[in-house]
């Protein structure tokens, strides 16, 4: 796995509920982790990059530490701040000033120091210039001088950086980074086994799997490099109907998930084979229709289908059937917990993401098009439909703009054959074809309005 960024790797490190999240988003500069009052919000890694001056980092969020406790979810986000350890050149130990040292804060010292990491140690919630001696039961933890934040509000972030960047030092980029990465975002209803799909791609375990519904939160990325092409997965917490939704926290979280949507290339929409395809996976499937993303259907859990018990075209069919809009889409079956269908998974995310980004030339978009005019001819108003001229004006996803006789008449669904009659000349697998229709005139026509 490649570094999200160039630069050094820093760790917020943390109890639960000290304000590791506002932190972070404060030194990323946008809202990236979900804050809420409560402990335990923030479960996963979180990466994201930090810029003061000419100096760089990659800052990683991580969940509330408590070494002691067995329980598994906690266990869980124990493991994933230990590999953030891991992959740290230096650790903000965040700790809540108002409170003190605690029990739990002294554990995390001793982890700190066996790992061996450098560690800045911030002590956050101070929303005014500290006393003298205030601040100094927190020596004791073996960190030397805290430096005083607010996170909330700003205070001492300036500071806490020039500490940050004295600690590491400028690192250069490293050479041969690989190009632009394709971003994909993982949806779908909780539970479909997203997590441990985007753990199967990166062959770690990157977020975290638990059997409880809503495990993840935040919209987590992370870069890899498969077979030289880079990729930032970004897992995403399972969107229940909104009917469903009544907590503040599991609101934001949906949000969140679906502005994943924004900033990606492909969606890859999750869906459960022992359970077929259910209304809530159309709905989220039409988000990904609706923000025009190249995508890409995913039956996961194909293991625990009973072998003969079904065939995977008749599983194809009831898709096609269930989701006729998202017709253009590939479907994949893979098994997370296996490993099954990831590498063909791969294959056909670069397909789709390739098809999102081509180019057609005008003329031959042009001919295909009055082409299947001419197949299918239609009036409009008394006048038959012509076309002037075509042309692709964007991609992802590809969209053309047509140059017509009566733009305003055309019913959706002869946009709709027009979009098909392109998909058949020139693929454009795993995408939606978007049209335009605008104002043409014809040299006829326009001869004639000169003779007048």
């Amino acid at each position: 796995m490649a570094r999200p960024e160039a630069g050094p790797v820093i760790a917020i490190v943390g109890r639960p509920n000290v304000g590791k999240s506002t932190l972070f988003n404060r030194l990323v500069g946008r809202r990236r982790a979900i804050v809420r009052d409560v402990p335990g919000v923030t479960r996963d890694r979180l990466y994201g990059h930090v810029t003061f001056e000419r100096w760089q980092a990659t800052v990683i969020d991580t969940g509330g530490f408590d070494p002691s406790s067995a329980e598994p979810l906690t266990e869980g986000v124990a493991r994933q701040v230990l590999a953030a350890l891991a992959e740290a050149d230096v650790v903000v130990f965040v700790v809540d000033a108002r409170e003190g040292v605690t029990a739990i804060d002294e554990e995390i010292a001793r982890t700190l120091r066996r790992s061996g990491r450098p560690v800045v140690l911030a002590a956050n919630k101070v929303d005014a210039p500290p006393a003298a001696g205030a601040l100094a039961e927190l020596w004791r933890l073996g960190f030397g001088e805290p430096v005083s934040v607010s996170a909330e509000h700003g205070r001492g972030v300036a500071e806490l950086l020039e500490t940050l960047r004295a600690r590491t030092g400028a690192v250069a980029p490293a050479a041969g980074e690989a190009a632009t990465p394709v971003h994909v975002a993982v949806i779908g209803r909780p539970n479909v086994g997203k997590s441990s799909l985007v753990n199967a791609m990166l062959g770690a375990e990157r977020v975290l799997v638990h059997e409880a519904p809503g495990t993840t939160r935040d919209a987590v990325d992370t870069t890899l490099v498969y077979e030289g092409r880079t990729y930032v997965l970004v897992d995403t917490a399972g969107i229940r109907r909104k009917g469903r939704v009544h907590e503040p926290l599991e609101k934001l979280a949906v949000v969140m998930a679906l502005q994943s949507l924004e900033r990606c290339q492909v969606a890859l929409v999750v869906l459960d084979a022992a359970e077929g395809v259910t209304a809530q996976d159309a709905h989220i499937a039409g988000y990904a229709h609706e923000a025009g993303r190249a995508s890409v259907i995913i039956v996961n859990k194909w293991d625990l289908v009973p072998r003969g018990m079904v065939r995977r075209a008749e599983v194809v069919e009831q898709i096609r059937e269930r989701l006729p809009f998202l017709d253009y889409a590939p479907v994949c079956f893979t098994s997370a917990v296996r490993g099954d269908g990831i590498r063909d998974l791969f294959t056909t995310v670069e397909q789709v993401a390739g098809e999102a980004r081509r180019r057609l030339p005008a003329a031959t978009v042009t001919e295909v098009l009055r082409a299947a005019l001419l197949r299918r001819p239609i009036s409009i108003r008394g006048a038959p439909l012509t076309l002037v001229s075509a042309s692709q004006v964007s991609v992802g996803p590809p969209t053309f703009a047509l140059r017509v006789n009566r733009p305003d008449g055309i019913h959706f669904s002869y946009a709709r054959y027009l979009a098909k009659s392109l998909r058949h000349a020139f693929g454009l697998s795993g995408s939606p074809i978007r049209l335009s229709f605008r104002k043409g005139t014809t040299p006829r026509a326009r001869a004639r309005g000169v003779r007048r």
